[in-house]
């Protein structure tokens, strides 16, 4: 893509999505918002509204006297984000660590904490040398150490992308020595990976359950009784009690798994389980891919 083609600056589509996210989910944007999070002065915060309101979404705020700020209007509708609070709380995370970084720092925004579990702790040379295999199609030779079995040895992998799962991240790759796309954790790297000039033969292409879509059919545990299923149904916006996700066959143990339907056996308790998969037989996804993406989320491969 040329450099035309974008038609908004970096820069300033960072700028005009906190002003969207903090006039819906706040309710009162002021200059003082964009001056802390960006460190501009308050004319430049200004301008950025105001551009942001004649060239983007004319109708999206108004100005409310008595509470000294913009209000979101009756007909605002989001156009440089999607209008999820998942992008409220991503905001408020991001501002929470960079708050720890830099203690001086004020950024306005209400008191928040993010409850943060141990991360996985990543080399820089690890992820340097997957990030450059990934996006350039080589291939990497690295060590990689392995719960089962246990020990370290030498893969020869072909990685095509780089998946977050909550706070851990692992490399989506065919591996020579399993003659299969796999799902490698950073984390278990060890020494300087390498990545070599070679190029992969094994592409994103290649990969059947990662271009394959299915579709997971979730319902408040049957278990519950109807208020309870109700409350479970508006806490995740079903309709009808049921949330259909479309998600890659790849990644589907994951997120099973997060929500607490990646094993077979079922939680004693309802009232912990809260949810469960309706079409678990229609799904398609290899046993086996599933018991490696369930151990590991839980960290043991």
């Amino acid at each position: 893509m040329k450099k035309t083609d974008w038609p908004i600056r970096w820069d300033l589509l960072l700028r005009y999505r906190l002003i969207e996210i903090i006039a819906l989910w706040e309710g009162r944007l002021t200059t003082n918002h964009i001056c802390h999070s960006f460190g501009i002065g308050r004319q430049q915060a200004s301008k950025d509204i105001n551009t942001y309101l004649r060239e983007l979404a004319p109708d999206n705020l108004v100005y409310d006297r008595h509470l000294k700020g913009y209000v979101p209007s009756s007909s605002f509708r989001p156009v440089v984000t999607a209008g999820n609070a998942s992008e409220y709380q991503d905001l408020l995370a991001r501002q929470d660590a960079l708050s720890d970084t830099f203690e001086s720092l004020n950024i306005s925004l209400p008191d928040s904490t993010i409850v943060r579990g141990p991360e996985r702790v990543v080399k820089p040379e690890v992820m340097r040398a997957a990030v450059a295999a990934a996006r350039h199609g080589r291939v990497m030779k690295a060590e990689y150490a392995s719960l089962s079995p246990a020990g370290v040895s030498q893969r020869t992998l072909e990685p095509h992308t780089l998946v977050c799962v909550g706070q851990n991240w692992h490399l989506r790759a065919w591996c020579d020595a399993n003659r299969e796309f796999r799902d490698f954790a950073l984390s278990r790297f060890r020494g300087k990976p390498e990545t070599t000039r070679q190029r992969s033969r094994h592409t994103i292409q290649h990969d059947d359950d990662w271009n394959r879509q299915v579709s997971l059919v979730m319902m408040p545990d049957s278990r519950l009784n109807k208020a309870q299923q109700d409350i479970v149904a508006t806490d995740y916006g079903m309709v009808s009690n049921r949330l259909e996700l479309t998600i890659r066959a790849a990644l589907a143990p994951y997120v099973l798994s997060r929500l607490g339907l990646g094993s077979d056996s079922q939680h004693p308790d309802p009232m912990v389980q809260q949810l469960e998969l309706a079409n678990e037989e229609q799904l398609g996804i290899a046993e086996s891919a599933r018991e490696r993406a369930i151990k590991a989320v839980a960290g043991l491969c």
